[in-house]
């Protein structure tokens, strides 16, 4: 098996998850979906954000869904805000295409929308371009420390 930051971080919680390293290019919601064999909203994909107050958070969401202005202002106080590349990486410890919600630095907060809800499992990456791991939704919050927002919607044609 394939160690790296976020299987230790597994393992160092007692967490009876398994982080899957495919060999191919996961880095994509769709790219993801087609590795997997899963529908596109299954995929979590994780965006790392900054707040005002300069706080980075990661959002998780639903594959399909996009960020809700409105609805992200009313929750965070401020615009959304998206890190660079660069910053991602830094910020994170991932790389973009393999941001996720697990093995993060204290000072990055996890938050994870309610676009998640309903699926009872959902695929976010594990810390690389070629990874995912399958997580119960209703443990989620559990696993990250995230706490649950309202802050994305879905496609017409996702509804």
């Amino acid at each position: 098996m394939v160690e790296n930051k976020v299987t230790e971080f597994f393992k160092a919680k007692g967490f009876p998850l398994v982080a899957q390293f495919t060999g191919e290019d996961t880095a994509t919601v769709a790219k993801a979906a087609a590795v997997l064999g899963v529908e596109e909203g299954r995929i979590a994909k994780s965006l790392a954000f900054l707040l005002k107050d300069g706080t980075p958070i990661v959002l998780v969401a639903e594959g399909t869904a996009r960020i809700d202005n409105r609805k992200y202002k009313d929750t965070f106080g401020c615009k959304a805000a998206m890190l660079s590349h660069e910053d991602t990486l830094q910020v994170t410890g991932h790389p973009v295409g393999g941001v996720c919600p697990f093995a993060l630095p204290e000072t990055v907060k996890v938050y994870l929308d309610a676009s998640l809800k309903k699926y009872d499992t959902v695929f976010p990456a594990a810390g690389t371009p070629d990874s995912a791991v399958c997580v119960e939704v209703a443990r989620f919050s559990e696993y990250t420390g995230g706490e649950w927002v309202d802050v994305c919607k879905l496609p017409e044609a996702a509804l």
